[in-house]
Parts: structure tokens; C-alpha cells; sequence
């Protein structure tokens, strides 16, 4: 393809994303594809010779479209707010078109200094201190990867560089909470802890933030058994309820073992755009590190996450090689990402950030996140209203916990098996009709339903509408 050919067809592509964004609203929420009906259609093998860029077009709306949960519906409450802001989409555009190779500062000095000055733009924004230095990952599950790998070799005094964990003499240990979310096992599993090694700390029955007494006593426990606290993952934001940990506690438990302190707060990490969210870390600056995720709920489009750290020389002792080939006259007085985390190429991800904080400014996202945050807190009181309906967790961001118990035949309640029936049931009718999306999740080891209102286009009549279509789809049949 050439530049020529390029233009003709990116003009074409843009239309086609400016239509598809305004026909999302008209589309099922929920991707109606069946298992294998993606790959069935297309061919067997590539193609020899060149297509025109109208049947690739095509088969976009006809194969791709169809096999989408559209994330960006206004009626889209499912998982966590995936948003993808039109501003961001041209900085990846742009990040694709430069096709910078961002292994060292020499290959692509704007690639490091951009992403140098966004991280900064956002420490400043969510009220950290200059104490703290970030590079963008790509997910929160490879960023709290990083954080272990850095805890791990704090404890053990740089065993990579000798025998590595099965050379030491005392097991460490990781301590996390049971409602953190999975990447957070996967990341103790890969940075060598082993499962054996992984505590879930007790949280508490009616908010379900970790309990910083039981995770001391747990510390305690094993430091006297002979084994190493190593680290804490704190969730700001759990995955079932949004739960938010107490960092400041978290950290003064550690701290007595010397335990790093990671900060997850994947999703919530947007909320600290507004100051008046910033209590939920309070106590950050005594941890180690923090990541969030600017595809989320900021809408940043993915994949973009940021991990801040507070001992960059720390970090690079852990992640740096130093081949001959790379080895520049420049090292020393620049930031080298690639001994900041795992790969060594990286995309040029800052001008996602940078043409989204640019053309659409701050003040525009913090808008929309108080707008969701303000309809969360109504659907919320419209679910304590209604009777048969509870919310089952403290409403603290923007995700509402929600289950419908009715009577049974008999005129009781339902027994505990026919209650999860029940809640499958009718959130499976939700998301079948096309109409929203909500997401099945357990608390307590009984099914409910958790409504993440943070769409880009979700507006209060959006939720007003969910909320009716909720009462609907529980109720029993004829009524």
C-alpha cells in the first residue's frame, strides 16, 4: 500500500468509525455471535492477492461488528467502563502511524519524553507527590507483575542475582485480599511466590476492605513461623464491590516487616482525578507503588496502565539488561523504559494520553465521572426503595451491587439455591434481550448483580431505563 493508496483508504476507515460510534446505540449490547461463527466466516487461508479495501470494509460490519460486546453502549454496565474516547483513538492512529521503535531513548527520543511528561501530567492530577516516577504497561495485570518482581527481590536482597527463590532459606509471602482482583494470584504465581506462599487476608463482612488487624496478625504469624512477609497488594476498587482498602493501615502493618506495598486500583485509579475522591488512598505516599488504568474509566482507549513507583533506582537494578548493541552515549543522562518492566520494545502509548488529556481537557472527564458517580448513588437509592430489592455493598464509586429477593411460593423467602437461580436467570434475560449489559458475579457465595455505570455516552435516562428493564425481567412471568 502506498502513502497515496493509505490516504484514500484511512479517509474511508474514519468514516466508517465516525458511523459505527453513532450507530452504536442502535446495536446489541451484548456481541450475538455463537462459538465459532466468527471463524467459520472467514476463509481457510490468507489471501495470495491484494483485496479491495471495500470488501475489508465490509466484512467488518458483517463478520466483526456482530461478535463485539459494544463497550462503548450507553446501555453497556457490565465488568468495568472500557471506554474508548474518539481523542485517544487518534492518538493510537497517530502512535500506529509514526510507527516509532521504542526500545532505548536514542531509537525514539519523543517516545520516552512524551511518556516521561504524561505520567507526570497525571501523577500531578490525581494529587501525588514528585516523589513518585510512572511508566505506561500495558494492563494492571503486567504492572502488578512488575510490583511483585520488585517486592520479591527487596526481600530477598537480589536473589536473581545469585540462586535466585530456590536458593533462600525462608519462604516469602504475598498478602492480598479474597476480592482482589485475579491478576493479582496470576502475578504471585509468575514472579515465583507459589500458591503456598499466597495469604487472602480476612475483610470486613459489611464493606469488604481488607482488615488491616487480621492482615498484621497474618504477617506476624508467618514472620514467627520463619518465613518473610514480602508484600501487600492493597485493591483500591476490588473487582465484585469496588471495595477500597485502607492504605494508610496497610502500610504500617507492612512497614514492621519491611513488606513493599503495591497499590491496585486498576479501575478506581480514575476517581483520583477528583479531589474530593482522593481519601481512598489516603496513607499512598508510605507505599511503594501504584497503578491504574487510564482505558477505563478515564477512557484513554486500551491498552494503557499506569505503574508509579517511588525507588526508580530499585527498579532498574531488578528489569535492566544491558546488551552491547543497545549501549548508547546517552545512557546515564535519560530515562531507558526498557528497565522499567518486561518487554523491550514498547508502542508509543503516551500520545494516546497526550491527545486525549489535549483535546479533550481535564475538566471535560472530571464532568463525566462526577455524572457517574451522582447516577450511581441514584440508581442505588432507587434499588433501597423498591421492595424485594437490596444493595448488598456500600456504593462508594460508581458499581452497584444489586439482587432482587422475592417471596417464594409458599409466601417465604426463596431458598438460597432458588434465589441464584433466580438471579441468573434474569440477568441472562438482560443481557439476551440486547437492550443493556450487566454482569453475574458472587458475594458471600450467593449470586447478584453488579451494575458498573461508567460508559463514555451513559447518561441518567440510560440507567433510568436499565432500572426498569431490571424490574422487568425479574418479575414473574404474566406480571
Amino acid at each position: 500500500m502506498t502513502p497515496e493508496e493509505f490516504r484514500v483508504a484511512g479517509h474511508a476507515l474514519v468514516d466508517w468509525i465516525a458511523d459505527h460510534r453513532t450507530r452504536i446505540p442502535d446495536l446489541p449490547v451484548q456481541a450475538t455471535t455463537r462459538p465459532g461463527e466468527v471463524a467459520a466466516a472467514l476463509p481457510a487461508h490468507a489471501p495470495e492477492t491484494p483485496e479491495v479495501f471495500e470488501a475489508v470494509l465490509a466484512d467488518l460490519d458483517r463478520v466483526v461488528v456482530p461478535g463485539i460486546t459494544q463497550t462503548q453502549h450507553p446501555a453497556f454496565f457490565g465488568w468495568f467502563p472500557s471506554n474508548a474516547s474518539l481523542a485517544s483513538v487518534l492518538g493510537d492512529f497517530a502512535s500506529s502511524g509514526v510507527a516509532a521503535l521504542g526500545i532505548t531513548w536514542q531509537s525514539a527520543p519523543a517516545l520516552t519524553e512524551v511518556e516521561e511528561v504524561v505520567t507526570d501530567w497525571l501523577r500531578d492530577l490525581t494529587g501525588l507527590s514528585p516523589a513518585w516516577k510512572g511508566a505506561i504497561h500495558d494492563t494492571a495485570s503486567t504492572a502488578c507483575l512488575v510490583a511483585l518482581l520488585a517486592a520479591r527481590e527487596r526481600a530477598s536482597d537480589y536473589s536473581e542475582s545469585r540462586g535466585g527463590l530456590q536458593a533462600e532459606p525462608a519462604p516469602l509471602v504475598v498478602y492480598t485480599s479474597p476480592h482482589a482482583h485475579s491478576s493479582v494470584a496470576k502475578a504471585a504465581l509468575l514472579a515465583g511466590f507459589g500458591k503456598d506462599n499466597l495469604r487472602l487476608v480476612d475483610v470486613d463482612p459489611a464493606t469488604y476492605a481488607m482488615r488491616p488487624e487480621a492482615l498484621a496478625t497474618a504477617m506476624a504469624d508467618d514472620a514467627a513461623a520463619g518465613r518473610r512477609p514480602a508484600a501487600v497488594v492493597a485493591a483500591v476498587g476490588t473487582t465484585g464491590t469496588t471495595a477500597t482498602d485502607p492504605v494508610g493501615a496497610i502500610v504500617d502493618a507492612a512497614r514492621v516487616h519491611g513488606a513493599w506495598v503495591h497499590v491496585d486500583a486498576a479501575m478506581a485509579g480514575s476517581a483520583l482525578l477528583l479531589p474530593e475522591c482522593r481519601h481512598l488512598v489516603d496513607g499512598v505516599e508510605g507505599a511503594d507503588s501504584l497503578s491504574w488504568n487510564p482505558h477505563k474509566w478515564m477512557g484513554t482507549i486500551l491498552d494503557c496502565s499506569l505503574l508509579y513507583v517511588r525507588d526508580v533506582e530499585h527498579l532498574v537494578r531488578v528489569m535492566s539488561t544491558n546488551p552491547s548493541y543497545l549501549r548508547s552515549a546517552a545512557d546515564g543522562e535519560v530515562t531507558q523504559y526498557k528497565d522499567w518492566g518486561v518487554p523491550l520494545g514498547r508502542r508509543f502509548r503516551a500520545l494516546k494520553l497526550w491527545f486525549h488529556l489535549r483535546l479533550d481537557g481535564v475538566e471535560a472527564i472530571r464532568a463525566r465521572l462526577r455524572r457517574d458517580l451522582a447516577n450511581a448513588q441514584w440508581l442505588a437509592e432507587q434499588v433501597r426503595a423498591e421492595p424485594g430489592w437490596r444493595v448488598l455493598a456500600p456504593v462508594d464509586l460508581q458499581t452497584v451491587c444489586l439482587r432482587h429477593e422475592p417471596t417464594g411460593p409458599d409466601g417465604g423467602p426463596l431458598t438460597a439455591q432458588a434465589l441464584d437461580e433466580h438471579t441468573l436467570a434474569w440477568a441472562a434475560a438482560v443481557n439476551d434481550s440486547g437492550a443493556a449489559f450487566v454482569t453475574p458475579s458472587l458475594l458471600d457465595g450467593r449470586w447478584m448483580v453488579r451494575v458498573s455505570i461508567g460508559a463514555e455516552a451513559t447518561e441518567r435516562a440510560d440507567v433510568a431505563a436499565l432500572w426498569d428493564l431490571l424490574r422487568r425481567a425479574s418479575a414473574p412471568p404474566g406480571r
